[in-house]
């Protein structure tokens, strides 16, 4: 009997169309994948059955739309061996070293690292080609104090955002705009995303790896990057700054989204996590199939919780890199139940509303 590791929930239309039509992959025409850092861990044997079991079974074109770590995972998905790929950016991830106390600049070499170790010399060119992916890239460009790169004047940047954010979360706007970097071949249905200043620009081989170290740097950890090639001038940060979640439409009125999370629900924003009010839009989650580790698989493993950036700080590198092992390890069983769940056609009799 399959364990109920894993939540299944669906969006009004896609929770009809399922219980209706029952599952049919064909129909996926996003995958979402949203911010986390580290949380990311917990979702890599799910990538890697969505690679093996589902992928080989989509039309496309798919649409792939991520925010720091989310850009990154499917980075690997658009490459002629993902699975590879994925095993490449989880080991190189697990295993970052750094002095005993880095700065903004040795952390930001590092993910530029990361990247390169994952992408090699053709992952840029595969990304743009590839045959059923479009891949695209949410981040922010920063607006007046917030594109400091002085630490004093950035923290206070992100505390005022923060707390004009708590009153409405429009106010962000005064701070970022959404830079959704795209994949012109087919767009969106995100494109024209409305609720904050939205620039597009055309992903090419120029910009792409600057893109996605764009959406991966968080504000005060990492060095924001300055003047993309093809983008308006400025400094380009973490997209989940305002898109945590990705609360924008992820699907096509005839299409379905697929989306892995490490938690059951969406946070609209970065500064939204703390604010247990505040929900997505629900027109945006319409047609969307969340899946996730279920709070008892999350209390199973260890410590009792998903690995996050705090484990930098709380552990030595040699046990936070046990330790993030053995969740790894632990999470192998999320796999084996969602290809179990796709392959005996359960997935119906799992849904529960979004």
């Amino acid at each position: 009997m399959t364990a109920n590791n894993l939540v299944f929930r669906a969006g009004p239309g896609a929770f009809d169309t399922i219980r209706r039509h029952g599952f049919a992959m064909d129909r996926i025409g996003t995958i979402a994948g949203a911010s986390g850092g580290a949380k990311w861990l917990v979702l890599s044997h799910l990538d890697r059955v969505i690679l093996e079991t589902i992928v080989p079974r989509l039309k496309g074109p798919v649409h792939l739309i991520g925010s720091s770590i989310g850009a990154w995972r499917f980075a690997c998905y658009a490459q002629p061996d993902p699975i590879a790929a994925v095993e490449r950016f989880e080991d190189a991830y697990i295993h970052q070293f750094y002095s005993d106390a880095p700065d903004i600049h040795e952390i930001t070499a590092k993910s530029r690292e990361i990247l390169g170790t994952f992408l090699g010399d053709g992952g840029v060119k595969n990304i743009l080609s590839h045959p059923l992916f479009r891949t695209h890239v949410m981040t922010v460009r920063a607006l007046n104090i917030a594109a400091s790169e002085q630490r004093h004047v950035l923290a206070a940047a992100m505390i005022l955002a923060a707390s004009m954010n708590a009153i409405n979360r429009q106010t962000l706007g005064w701070f970022f705009e959404r830079a959704l970097f795209f994949d012109a071949r087919d767009l969106p249905p995100f494109f024209d995303v409305e609720g904050f200043p939205l620039q597009r620009v055309m992903l090419r081989q120029e910009n792409l790896e600057d893109a996605i170290v764009a959406t991966g740097s968080i504000p005060l950890v990492l060095s924001g990057v300055k003047d993309i090639a093809g983008a308006m001038p400025g400094v380009y940060r973490d997209g989940g700054v305002i898109d945590y979640h990705l609360d924008i439409p992820h699907s096509d009125p005839d299409r379905l989204t697929l989306y892995p999370h490490f938690i059951d629900r969406i946070v609209p924003g970065w500064f939204d996590k703390k604010l247990t009010w505040r929900g997505p839009n629900p027109a945006n989650v319409e047609r969307t199939i969340l899946i996730s580790p279920s709070a008892e698989f999350v209390a199973s493993l260890p410590n009792g919780k998903i690995p996050d950036r705090t484990d930098f700080k709380t552990f030595s590198p040699q046990d936070r890199m046990r330790l993030w092992c053995r969740v790894v390890a632990e999470c192998e069983r999320l796999g084996d139940e969602l290809n179990e769940v796709i392959e005996k056609g359960d997935l119906e009799s799992r849904l529960t509303p979004l």
